[in-house]
């Protein structure tokens, strides 16, 4: 590893060696911490490739075919250090715009980028775009022998940029295949401690911590302090990849002047997210009497987070149940309804 930046905590996340589909199945799709496992997609032809240097990694991107699809690709002037974030004091807008590129085009951008001082270098990043709509050979050439719910391979191409800490709603595993990452994360717990920035006006989906890992003001985000001691980093080369648990918060930096990323996502109902019931529960609870806050606070209890809440309509006859019943596909579909009419303005 040839990362020389100073990371924001000596704590590391913890390693192994590459594991099999059944080891994985078994020991690390269930985990509640990250871990990272070196050389588990080394054998990748793109890996390979990529050791030849940046050409060899364009040359073999473009080799795979271009699904005719154009990339959305972030661009960031030479003066924003590749931090795709927020303008101005107000968060009145972004520090970088979006424009819709052919994977060819956006790789010959790269390797000219690659000879400008990087100084004077703007910064691309192509992000989660799906191989087969974009790389329709990606999934072939470079299988994915762990078990990940079928999830679909998603390409992260660009140069030196960040993307501020946020959460992912599902489980990630994430394989480096050029260039150097380097992953700071923490805990689901630490929320509070991450002072996001706005919930419904976000960079790229999920809310962000507005807190900078690698200058963090602590007299403006004084909590930060307390995050900041259960933060693990990881530094990733070509060939190693990172497990990270649904809602771990991480903040990534790539290095290089082309580096690659494959990531796989495990499928999950995003209609039905956790994220959406926290922000209507802000609407309906957030700012209701004490007294009847801590009486709502008891139903969540009972039907969220108790251990039983499963059960919770056991005492009624099944088909009485209605949005109480068991989970299935079914009573998600009801449940939906439900919010769905309730919800209208009346």
């Amino acid at each position: 590893m040839t990362i020389s930046h100073p990371a924001p905590t000596d704590a590391r996340v913890e390693e192994r060696a590459a594991v099999d589909a059944a080891t994985f199945a078994a020991e690390i799709a269930l985990r509640d911490a990250p871990i990272v496992l070196r050389g588990q997609v080394a054998h990748w032809a793109s890996v390979r490739a990529a050791a030849g240097g940046d050409r060899a990694t364009a040359a073999y991107l473009t080799g795979l075919g271009d699904g005719g699809k154009p990339m959305e690709v972030l661009i960031g002037g030479p003066a924003f250090g590749g931090k795709f974030f927020y303008r101005g004091d107000n968060l009145e807008g972004f520090n970088f715009h979006r424009e819709k590129a052919p994977l060819g085009v956006l790789l010959s951008e790269l390797l000219r980028l690659s000879d400008v001082p990087e100084a004077e270098r703007h910064i691309l990043y192509a992000n989660a775009a799906t191989a087969p709509e974009h790389l329709p050979g990606w999934a072939a050439a470079n299988p994915l022998e762990l078990p990940m719910g079928g999830a679909t391979p998603r390409l992260w191409i660009g140069n030196g940029s960040q993307t501020a800490t946020h959460y992912d709603g599902s489980t990630n595993l994430a394989c480096v295949v050029a260039g150097e990452r380097r992953f700071t994360l923490f805990p689901p717990d630490q929320v509070g401690n991450l002072y996001l920035g706005p919930l419904d006006r976000t960079l790229a989906g999920p809310p962000s911590s507005m807190v900078d890992p690698l200058a963090p003001d602590l007299e403006r985000y004084p909590r930060y302090a307390e995050a900041l001691g259960h933060a693990v980093v990881a530094d990733l080369g070509p060939g190693d990849a990172i497990f990270i648990p649904a809602i771990w918060w991480h903040h990534v930096q790539a290095f290089g002047t082309l580096n690659v990323l494959c990531n796989y996502w495990r499928a999950y109902d995003s209609s039905v997210s956790a994220f959406h019931a926290v922000v209507h529960a802000m609407m309906a609870v957030r700012d209701l009497p004490a007294a009847e806050k801590a009486g709502w606070r008891a139903w969540f209890e009972h039907y969220v987070f108790a251990d039983e809440a499963s059960a919770a309509g056991d005492h009624l006859p099944a088909p009485a149940r209605g949005v109480l019943g068991p989970a299935s596909q079914d009573r998600t579909e009801r449940i939906r309804g439900y919010l769905l009419k309730s919800l209208q303005r009346r």
